[in-house]
């Protein structure tokens, strides 16, 4: 039973008013109907089942409605029944693996983070090497050369707690120097990024040749202080390339592991929604149990609440708007546990009382599927709940994750807003070309082909009333509409009428 907040959202307008108790009128929660029929039995020897598949098969062999969904299918049970304590065995593992699911996914949420935070530094590295591989001139990007120079000396060479590294010589008499020639000279490796494998041998002679002739061009030292110069940059330039190569790749390698990352928690979503369906359906509807309910149900006897909801309608293709029969049955009954021959399991056999209650609706495609979408917003608050934390979690990771996951060749809604963005573009570009005379004969051509086909255009929130002025294709569209409730009569009273006289109660 919907609110009537959420009947206006979802564009039904007025809400149903109905005799629940005779000489009361009330609000029931559902889109006012043109037809309305209801049924009370009780029937302490019957199964209850039987009407409910009576009255499907009617509407779908006697009527021909040809669509059904199931909109809601809940129950709730007295606390000492055996009903009860069976339904919580079966809940308890639904639970169970549902628990162990969403341990999984919060696990897979923290190391995403850490994957993003890794990807974070490896750029930042990553970065003073491409400042020095694409530099231009000699004294572009000195600042990322010096840091590069210093994390090697610090991380590789171990800084002065090193006797041999470029610090600790420089303790030594007459290699004081030492680390004023490392950082300032600079062998050519411009381009290092872009070498291909094959030409990657080739590139690094190239680049321990340049290192030898800029320090054979020094003068004024002594030839020990130029061979350790040359030692410590030859080793510095084949670090800087080799690492280079080593990040490049792990980069690569974590974007593709983030992308199997983020696709594993999507499918660990996908596996929990079953469950955390199961889990609402078995679990005692709190709605049922209300305080108008509450007396329904007593705590100490064998009894049962059940409500199922089933939206039934003939769909013909061609045709806007179709008859459509919302079954609601309400049952209160006393389950008797009994054991099924395949793997001797305890199931409920119910008998009791049951209130069916049949409305008719004339509803075009678009109300159908703001009926579902809107008892699908009613019933699904759990699955929301957790997509709206896990979307929060990854919306705390910024733009850097989409980015990252765009590169590993994942694709977002925004992108495909964008995509479709620059077509629209494109086709507006077109539109201006020395061809557009001859496109806009064209798009006359279809206008009157159109005009002469019929039709009604969309008419997003207005009203029918507001449709209905445009000549004879309303006038067809009014009949359709006439036939549809017509037929829609036709089938509820049937279905209605038919069910009482099989039933032997008493028809006129």
């Amino acid at each position: 039973m919907a609110d009537e907040a959420l009947l206006k959202k979802f564009n039904f307008g007025e809400e149903e008013s109905a005799e629940l108790v005779s000489g009361v009128p009330e609000k029931t929660g559902y889109p006012k109907s043109s037809f309305r029929y209801n049924i009370v039995v009780e029937a302490i020897n019957a199964y209850i089942e039987e009407a409910y598949f009576w009255t499907i098969d009617q509407l779908k062999l006697g009527a021909s409605f040809n669509k059904f969904v199931k909109i809601t299918d809940i129950h709730a049970a007295s606390e000492q029944s055996a009903f009860f304590g069976v339904s919580e065995q079966r809940l308890g593992l639904q639970q169970e693996k549902a628990s162990g699911y969403l341990r999984g996914i919060s696990e897979m949420l923290k190391a995403l983070f850490q994957i993003v935070r890794e990807l974070r530094v490896i750029d930042e590295r990553l970065g003073y090497y491409r400042h020095t591989f694409e530099r231009k001139g000699e004294e572009e990007t000195v600042g990322s050369e010096i840091t590069l120079k210093g994390v090697w000396v610090d991380m590789v060479e171990g800084g002065t707690k090193n006797a041999a590294s470029v610090y600790g010589l420089a303790q030594t008499v007459g290699f004081s120097v030492l680390p004023d020639l490392f950082f300032r000279i600079r062998a050519n490796d411009a381009g290092g990024h872009k070498v291909k494998p094959e030409e990657y041998d080739a590139f690094v002679k190239r680049v321990v040749e340049d290192v030898d002739q800029s320090v054979n061009k020094m003068e004024g030292f002594n030839e020990k202080v130029k061979e350790v110069v040359k030692r410590k940059l030859t080793q510095y330039y084949m670090w800087k390339l080799r690492t280079f190569k080593e990040l490049d790749a792990r980069r690569k390698f974590t974007i593709k592991y983030l992308r199997q990352h983020y696709d594993t928690i999507k499918l660990y979503m996908g596996w929990i929604k079953p469950y955390l369906r199961n889990i609402m359906k078995l679990q005692m509807a709190e709605k049922l149990i209300e305080k108008d309910k509450a007396y329904e149900l007593i705590t100490a006897f064998e009894g049962s609440l059940i409500e199922i909801e089933v939206l039934s309608y003939k769909h013909r293709p061609g045709n806007k708007f179709h008859p459509c029969v919302l079954l609601n049955i309400f049952y209160r009954t006393a389950p008797s546990l009994t054991y099924v021959q395949e793997g001797y399991q305890r199931g409920p056999a119910h008998t009791g009382k049951f209130d069916m209650t049949l409305r008719g609706y004339v509803w075009s495609d678009e109300q159908i599927k703001n009926y579902i979408r809107m008892k699908e917003e009613e019933d699904l608050k759990m699955l929301s709940i957790i997509n709206d934390d896990i979307k929060a979690s990854m919306d705390a990771l910024g733009d850097e994750l989409r980015q990252y996951l765009r590169e590993a060749g994942e694709t977002f809604p925004e992108d495909e807003a964008k995509k479709a963005e620059e077509e629209k573009e494109r086709k507006a570009k077109l539109s201006n070309s020395p061809l557009e005379p001859f496109i806009g004969v064209f798009s006359g051509v279809k206008d009157i082909v159109t005009s002469f086909g019929g039709g009604i255009r969309p008419a997003g929130k207005q009203s029918l009333k507001k449709q209905l002025t445009h000549g004879k294709s309303d006038v067809k569209l009014v009949l359709e509409i006439d036939a549809a409730k017509s037929e829609l009569k036709s089938a509820i009273y049937g279905t209605y009428h038919n069910y009482k006289k099989m039933h032997g109660m008493l028809t006129w």
